[in-house]
């Protein structure tokens, strides 16, 4: 997962993966779009909002990679 600390990351059980990764990206996401949001002409909540949304990408990303390993 994201290649930072894979071996750690991967000896959890999915459900904590998934926990960790929103815990960890989630604020990531809104504060880096709330940040840069302005930027790109948007309300800096409408930019929070945005980061979230792609925050959540990795986070599908490994959901996905595990029900390929269930199947």
């Amino acid at each position: 997962m994201l290649g930072i600390f894979p071996g750690w990351m991967e000896s959890k059980p999915f459900e904590q993966q998934v926990l960790i990764s929103a815990l960890v990206l989630d604020p990531i996401g809104f504060l880096t779009g709330y940040l840069v949001g302005p930027f790109v002409g948007l309300e800096p909540l409408y930019g929070g909002v945005a980061g979230l949304v792609a925050a959540s990408i990795p986070l599908s990303l490994l959901v996905m990679q595990e029900a390929q390993k269930q199947q």
